[in-house]
């Protein structure tokens, strides 16, 4: 990101390990995605010269010692990656909540000099932790007391480091925006909905579909805004007195405008304003006594926790992972213990101790009836959600909402990206809500000239979340050719404000148009970008709607690949990824996906490179681990094609291993939207919406809309923690026009991320880490301008 590189960065190639030990250990309940954090501590221990060991069995193994704590290796954690839960397993232990217990613990590590501990777990796990942490001298001097220890080793040993890394499906630990897990459990839940909506819609049904979350209400909040439930039940948010008759009127209303299903989400933890629970048992009677509807529960329980962790997960477990060693050997006796977490897209350090208390806050709220101040101190990210849930999922009636007179046009331009639907239909229903009359171009700037436009409602975009592709029709053309044509469209449907949503041809289309006021005052209208392409190479947007979506398809791809691999030995595939000259998917997949290497054009490569790459892979067959997997992006080199890669990998690794290659294509585009898109499309296109309301106020006189200044064409984008509005114009300075790719691509500080993982010698920048931050309070003020 701009700002990040102007001071000298720093690498950690000064900090070794050697002589130290690190202990890593799962506890608590298990999450998708914990196996990539175990998988990432070890690699990257054993990467700085670390000894690493497993605990099994959390901090039951830990007090019972024995086998149960085991020095691995490098190959111990080849093939975790893609396996959801634990595979070092997990337990609840009640010996370790003893002095007792902690006091054989303590034994049990200084037996094998570890004084590192690295604890992926909820809460209460991190607590123990730190609890056993500030006892840990006078566990050792009782220790020598009983002479067990020698005084000698009291000294070497005398403290003990932690971090933690939360692993959680219920996305319930203050201080970070996701915790390990809570991605893949949108993704399990999101499947179900999608499946139940077939059949609902087949019979005329109402759903109602019990999600965990005991004490938060996230994974319900997200999946009902990523599937446009009806009606949602959270712990943190009860709904007011009489919500009874507001949901059945919602419920017969949504029938009578012929919506043949209906779904209500509810939290196992949800409550009325009373403190008393609401069961999906009851919320299903209510709805057959009250309206006779015919009424289905489905109650998810563990599925949730299962499957195979998403993208997301894998690559913010590994992230996690190496920062958690990093911050292991930078710790010192004064250290606190601390937790790693994610701000935005950045891995920061946090005082363990601060982000438990203020977990402990929110539940101290909802118990004393404070819910507004619960779900402030839930963070910036689950208000955003609840306040956007809120705006989309209700509509007034007509009488009660503003009239503005103003028109808003919303159009799809450039590749179909999988979560552009959600973002057309948050635009369409906040821009009603806003009191404009919302207008949908068919296919892009070449429909626009052709008069393709036509109002739009709220009811029209009911459903659209779960649908992949674009509804409204998208085409890659640029409007320089039309723009007498698209001005004389503004000018007949009289649209006072545009709404763009897509990718580079999107930004250029801007770029155009706005370039074209001088000539047309049609266009001195504002306009908005929201970027949506599978490729993430749009300048300004450290994420892009579709991208995440197209992610999930390459590691799901990459993981059957793989499997299809276990079976012949020796066997190296080469993948080709999407995304033009931008290697973001190539290099996140292979990070996501535990690849070997991945050749993507931001970092020229020749053939001494590929010769090492091959010798590498010729040293990695030697071991148990025989199968290699090598991404290359479509337009990484216009020499080293896929095909000569494949050949010069055939040819090099005769008698050691064979080839396959398999080229992805178009099916990155395509399918479902993952939970992801579905929150960022409608979050970032409800935001830009606003933003258009605003900028219609301003620019209005004397009866009619005129916008002319660079300000009044931005681009909304996620730059590190904060959602951003930007001039186009201004984007000019960082953009590489030839390439169609931004300057500055804040992922490619990931790549050595994955070389590590992969066991080559490499630099790894650590000048954005090793700062500890504190848990912050953010102000109501902070939260309108929020993160997502």
């Amino acid at each position: 990101p701009a700002g990040a590189m102007d001071h000298q960065p720093k690498f950690f190639e000064n900090l070794s390990g050697t002589g130290k030990a690190i202990g890593v250990l799962t506890s608590g309940g298990d999450a998708q995605g914990m196996n990539a954090a175990v998988r990432a501590v070890v690699r990257m221990g054993i990467y700085v010269k670390a000894k690493v060991y497993f605990v099994y069995e959390g901090y039951q193994g830990m007090v019972d010692g024995g086998d149960n704590i085991v020095e691995v290796s490098w190959e111990s954690v080849s093939s975790i990656l893609q396996v959801g839960g634990t595979v070092i397993g997990s337990a609840r232990c009640k010996s370790f909540r003893t002095r007792e217990g902690r006091l054989q613990a303590a034994y049990n590590l200084v037996q094998r000099g570890i004084t590192n501990l690295c604890v992926i777990g909820g809460d209460g796990s991190l607590t123990g932790a730190n609890l056993f942490r500030e006892e840990w001298s006078g566990l050792l001097e009782e220790l020598a007391q009983k002479g067990k220890i020698d005084e000698e080793a009291v000294k070497k040993y005398a403290y003990l480091n932690i971090v933690g890394m939360v692993g959680s499906i219920d996305n319930d630990f203050c201080g970070t925006d996701m915790t390990i897990g809570t991605d893949s459990a949108l993704h399990r839940i999101i499947e179900v909905v999608d499946a139940i909506m077939t059949t609902a819609q087949s019979h005329q049904r109402t759903f109602v579909l019990e999600v965990m979350g005991r004490h938060c209400g996230y994974l319900a909040l997200v999946s009902a805004l990523a599937c446009g439930a009806d009606w949602v039940f959270i712990p943190e948010y009860p709904p007011e007195e009489g919500w009874e008759d507001s949901m059945c009127v919602k419920l017969s209303e949504n029938r009578a405008r012929k919506k043949r299903l209906n779904i209500i989400i509810v939290a196992e933890g949800a409550i009325d304003c009373h403190n008393k629970p609401i069961t999906s048992e009851k919320v299903k009677d209510l709805v057959v006594q009250r309206l006779g509807f015919d009424t289905r529960v489905t109650i998810l329980g563990h599925v949730q926790r299962g499957g195979t962790p998403s993208a997301f997960d894998r690559i913010l477990a590994s992230r996690m992972g190496v920062e958690a060693v990093l911050a292991l050997l930078e710790g010192t006796p004064d250290t606190p213990a601390c937790v790693v977490s994610l701000s935005g897209n950045q891995a920061v350090r946090l005082p363990l101790m601060e982000c438990v208390q203020m977990t402990q806050e929110v539940q101290k709220a909802m118990d004393e009836g404070r819910f507004v101040e619960a779900v402030r101190l839930r963070g910036r990210s689950f208000e955003n959600n609840l306040n956007t849930y809120k705006l989309l999922s209700h509509k007034k009636p007509d009488a009660e909402l503003p009239k503005t007179n103003f028109n808003v046009a919303v159009l799809n331009v450039g590749a179909p990206a999988a979560g552009m639907n959600a973002a057309v239909r948050a635009a369409v229903r906040v821009g009603i809500t806003e009191g404009h009359k919302m207008f949908a171009v068919i296919d892009g700037f070449e429909g626009f000239s052709r008069g393709k436009i036509k109002e739009i409602s709220w009811g029209d975009v009911g459903g659209w979340t779960g649908q992949g592709g674009s509804i409204l029709g998208t085409k890659r053309t640029l409007p320089a050719k039309y723009l007498e044509k698209i001005a004389d469209q503004m000018r007949t449907n009289n649209i006072n404000a545009l709404m763009v949503i897509g990718g580079f041809e999107a930004y250029l289309g801007l770029l155009e148009l706005s370039a074209a006021r001088e000539k047309y005052d049609e266009f001195c209208v504002p306009m908005v970008m929201v970027p949506a392409t599978v490729s993430n190479n749009v300048p300004g947007s450290d994420f892009s709607i579709g991208a995440d979506t197209a992610l999930n398809t390459i590691t799901d791809t990459c993981d059957r690949i793989k499997q299809s691999a276990s079976g012949t030995k020796r066997r190296v595939f080469i993948i080709e990824t999407m995304g033009g000259y931008c290697g973001y998917l190539a290099n996140m997949g292979a990070l996501a996906a535990g690849a070997d290497a991945a050749y993507i054009f931001e970092e020229q490569f020749d053939i001494r490179e590929l010769q090492a790459n091959v010798e590498h892979l010729t040293e990695k067959m030697k071991t148990s681990i025989q199968r290699g997997l090598v991404l290359r992006n479509e337009n990484c080199n216009e020499n080293y094609t896929t095909d000569f890669i494949y050949q010069l990998y055939s040819e090099e690794g005769k008698g050691v291993f064979d080839c396959r290659k398999n080229v992805l294509g178009h099916m990155q585009q395509g399918g479902a939207p993952s939970p992801f898109d579905r929150n960022f499309g409608t979050k970032i296109s409800a935001k830009a919406m606003q933003w258009i309301s605003k900028k219609l106020k301003e620019t209005y006189r004397k009866g009619k809309v005129f916008a002319n200044t660079d300000d009044s064409v931005c681009l909304l984008g996620m730059r590190r923690r904060n959602l951003v509005f930007q001039p186009v114009a201004e984007l000019k300075n960082e953009t590489d026009f030839v390439h169609r790719i931004p300057m500055e691509q804040w992922w490619l500080k990931l790549r050595p991320l994955m070389k590590i993982l992969a066991k080559y010698k490499t630099s790894y920048d650590v000048s954005d880490s090793g700062q500890l931050e504190h848990v912050a309070m953010h102000s109501p003020k902070e939260a309108e301008t929020g993160a997502i």
